[in-house]
């Protein structure tokens, strides 16, 4: 999934789409989905200067947009426009920064699905390195603006 087969998958616009491309993707069971950390984003303005570093609560958000857009591609409301909100954040852990310059990978694995709610395994990757996990939940929903 390249930048603009996301843009129709996903609502979220710049600077709050936080993945730039899907590499691999099995149909809604998982997917691994890629964030170019560069020092131009909004964030680095306070997030610390002289020390930037990417805000944990931002790789989350990368993990359920990465979720959301492998349950929208795989069919959900087919040809309507959908919403994807996120339900729960469990058994978070930050293990290292992300800095600029940085290739997140985000891992994503359903766990399970129930109608239009799914739960996923997240595994934050940069260089090989686990540096941030959690299992979110996610519920797809038609956008009724």
């Amino acid at each position: 999934m390249d930048i603009q087969e996301i843009l129709r998958h996903l609502p979220h616009r710049y600077p709050f789409l936080m993945i730039d491309r899907i590499i691999k993707i099995d149909g809604n069971e998982s997917a691994v989905g890629i964030k170019n950390v560069t020092f131009n984003e909004p964030m680095f303005q306070g997030h610390f200067p002289g020390e930037p570093v990417f805000p944990g609560v931002l790789i989350i958000e990368g993990m359920a947009q990465t979720a959301g857009a492998i349950a929208i591609a795989a069919g959900t409301g087919q040809g309507q426009d959908h919403i994807v909100y996120l339900l729960t954040v469990d058994k978070c852990k930050f293990r290292k920064p992300a800095r600029p310059g940085d290739r997140i990978e985000y891992h994503i694995r359903k766990i399970r699905h129930r109608m239009t709610m799914g739960w996923f395994e997240a595994k934050a990757i940069v260089d090989g390195v686990v540096i941030a996990e959690a299992e979110v939940g996610a519920m797809v929903s038609v956008n009724e603006q």
